[in-house]
């Protein structure tokens, strides 16, 4: 009896620890010179994370690869799958054997998080969505991104679909100086799509001074993490938050770690973004329930909270929507606001103005 005691005074502790670690609010963060890749900050930046639509990145620079070796045009037309069709929100609601332009997937994906546009750009890269992926993680790795591991376009729940906050950085930084003239579309409010004008989602884009955009996530495994870039006074950041609490939450720690960059506040690292870390720490850790003890195996918005649906969504498809409200104003422009980082961007520009209101076939 004495020896059971002693064994559970000695095993409580390390329970007690291991819950300590689990269930407690906990975020990994990393901040980056755009200019010259060094690291100005970081917490947990090599620790496990889910991705969520921060996966999406991934997926447009497999896409811009694609455009820059003449693979593919912006013009070209992708047949939506039924596999495509059937994705969970957040979506545009295509419809199996619709057509969508890369250009408007594309948009889809910055602005709105679209599952269904992202599984439809990958499958039309790759021939499926597995293949694809076999892709992201193949060309992650090739750019240095070692501890990311891809199973979908989409970032939606997989348990071997995981990354570090210091990828997701050098993913951002990468994206930015590969692909200056398509870097631009990360900044789009808005975007035309079956003649209604849909808003993004992103509120850091739409309202830090300065901000160039980037990406949202959402799962109730990673949590809500953001991936941004901004520009001010000469200086350029790259941010990534993964696992804020709640969708404003993240947009605190995000606007927090930026306005003490621009400051100055942290101490320069000769640790660029581009040098190997040592190792990953531990497994993706599980955030949120999302209210129900189901979470773990349910389809979520993987981006943000409740707002008005797009009006082409079916009332079934419309009654269990969870998009983002809308945070630009009705005069938002299609593009950003903010220049594209190269002289490419009246190009963008032009690409992108071709997306407004046109007649289009519904299947």
């Amino acid at each position: 009896m004495i020896k059971t005691k002693s064994i559970l005074v000695i095993l409580l502790p390390l329970c007690l620890a291991f819950f300590s670690t689990t269930s407690h609010a906990r975020n990994a963060a990393i901040l980056i010179d755009a200019e010259s890749g060094k690291i100005l900050n970081e917490l947990e930046a090599t620790q496990s994370w889910f991705p969520a639509s921060l996966t999406k990145v991934m997926t447009l620079y497999l896409a811009f690869t694609a455009l820059n070796q003449g693979q593919i045009d912006l013009r070209d037309q992708i047949t939506v799958s039924p596999h495509a069709a059937r994705q969970p929100n957040s979506k545009l609601g295509l419809r199996t054997g619709e057509h969508i332009s890369v250009q408007e997937a594309i948009l889809a994906i910055i602005t709105r998080s679209a599952n269904d546009a992202a599984v439809a750009l990958g499958e039309h890269l790759g021939g499926n969505e597995e293949n694809f992926a076999m892709k992201m993680t193949a060309k992650a790795h090739a750019i240095g991104m070692f501890d990311s591991h891809f199973m979908n376009a989409t970032g939606l729940p997989h348990p071997w679909q995981v990354t570090t906050a210091r990828d997701m950085g050098l993913l951002a930084w990468r994206t930015m100086h590969d692909f200056p003239q398509y870097y631009g579309y990360f900044g789009a409010h808005s975007f035309y799509f079956r003649g209604t004008e849909l808003r993004g989602i992103n509120k850091f884009t739409a309202t830090y001074p300065g901000a160039e955009g980037m990406k949202t996530g959402f799962t109730c495994g990673s949590g809500y993490n953001l991936m941004s870039s901004a520009s001010q006074n000469g200086k350029r950041l790259i941010g990534v938050i993964l696992g804020g609490q709640t969708s404003p939450h993240r947009y605190q720690l995000m606007i927090s770690m930026m306005n003490h960059g621009f400051a100055g506040d942290f101490t320069p690292s000769e640790k660029t973004i581009t040098a190997i870390p040592v190792k990953t720490t531990g497994s993706a850790p599980y955030l949120l329930g999302c209210g129900n003890s189901s979470a773990t195996h349910s389809s979520y918005d993987n981006d943000s909270s409740p707002s008005p649906v797009i009006h082409h969504l079916s009332n079934k498809h419309a009654k269990h929507s969870r998009h983002h409200r809308a945070v630009a104003p009705k005069t938002a422009p299609i593009i950003s606001r903010h220049k594209p980082a190269s002289h490419h961007a009246k190009t963008v520009k032009k690409a992108v103005a071709k997306s407004k209101p046109q007649k289009r076939h519904h299947h």
